[in-house]
């Protein structure tokens, strides 16, 4: 398949620029992707799709304030620093992409919190991507915490809010696992209140993680798709979580996944047996239709952006046709769009 079979236009209306409060009150669309039934629900309602001994597995990274701001030595000038990944803590060297890019060359140093610290630009990695060096000698990520924004994406369309902190971030992050600079936005639907249901109604809910990286806010570029490459990115699963969800599946329970970096998680660790192994690395996974899932069953997620890695995903896991006639619904009926916007469960 090509990457324009995957374009179309997203009206900047359906575009959601903050969250539905409280977070279950989103819509939710479901479809069935065997018949092309589609149900239009509240997220609430979720609970209704799931039976006694499924598992619903999330994505438990925690965002942190990735987004700096600084000046450049000298001219003063403002750069924006978009924190990517710590590659050596001991030597506080990050990956970072700036902006704007032109102006930050290799040996420049960007100045940060009036001065009292800078990062040195040590690397170019891709044409706004750099390797740099921080001069902080304590906690730095107490530091970025403190003067860094939520990296929200730049369709939002306004700038983050405190609220941001709270709301841009899963109710079942771990605090252990601060390292992405996205959220896994179908996990966002969830309230604690949800989950306790869920459980009560007999569902296992297992955790892994995977550390949403700079894939989520590059284009894929090719319209070869057997020729992109997907940003390498951390993620773990537990003995416990592999077990867990290896029993729903040889009791031919479902296995639900909240969201697409559930999914390359999963898929990146599955036995010859058709199960799931306990196993942390980096993967590059690039999920397009047609794939043959091996561990979901079900697919939480949310309406994603024209040509996107997520919509490719959804496009496999539903078949490229329902999943497009979804969409239009969705847009027909006034859904919201991307990241803060409404669900769709494909089942």
């Amino acid at each position: 398949m090509k990457l324009s079979e995957f374009k179309f236009t997203i009206p900047n209306k359906n575009i959601a620029k903050f969250p539905a409060d409280p977070r279950d009150s989103s819509r939710l669309m479901i479809l069935d992707k065997t018949t092309g039934n589609i149900e239009e629900k509240k997220f609430s309602n979720i609970i209704d799709y799931f039976q006694k001994g499924d598992c619903l597995v999330l994505n438990d990274t925690k965002v942190f304030p990735a987004r700096l701001y600084g000046k450049k030595e000298k001219t003063n000038a403002k750069i924006e620093v978009l924190l990517l990944r710590e590659l050596k803590a001991e030597d506080r060297i990050w990956d970072v992409i700036v902006e704007p890019a032109r102006k930050v060359r290799i040996g420049n140093k960007i100045y940060f919190d009036n001065n009292k610290f800078y990062c040195e630009v040590i690397d170019n990695t891709t044409s706004r991507g750099r390797t740099v060096r921080f001069s902080y000698d304590g906690n730095l990520l107490k530091v970025i915490e403190r003067i860094g924004e939520m990296p929200l994406p730049n369709y939002v369309g306004r700038a983050p809010n405190e609220l941001d902190k709270d709301t841009y971030q899963c109710v079942f992050a771990n605090p252990a696992n601060l390292a992405s600079i996205a959220p896994p936005s179908a996990g966002l639907h969830f309230t604690n209140e949800l989950l306790k249901k869920l459980e009560n109604k007999g569902v296992k809910i297992a955790k892994l993680v995977l550390n949403i990286g700079q894939g989520v806010f590059e284009n894929i570029e090719v319209e070869d798709l057997t020729k992109h490459r997907m940003y390498s990115e951390y993620f773990y699963i537990s003995r416990e979580t592999a077990e867990t969800i290896n029993k729903s599946l040889k009791a031919k329970r479902k296995v639900f996944a909240a969201g697409s970096s559930v999914v390359r998680a999963l898929e990146s660790s599955v036995l010859t047996s058709g199960t799931v192994k306990p196993n942390r690395g980096w993967t590059d996974k690039f999920i397009y239709p047609p794939y043959d899932f091996k561990i979901v069953n079900a697919l939480i997620t949310n309406f994603h952006p024209s040509e996107s890695s997520c919509l490719l995903l959804s496009s496999a896991f539903a078949g490229k046709e329902e999943l497009f006639k979804a969409y239009k619904r969705a847009l027909k009926n006034d859904y919201r769009f991307y990241v803060y916007g409404d669900a769709l469960l494909i089942k």
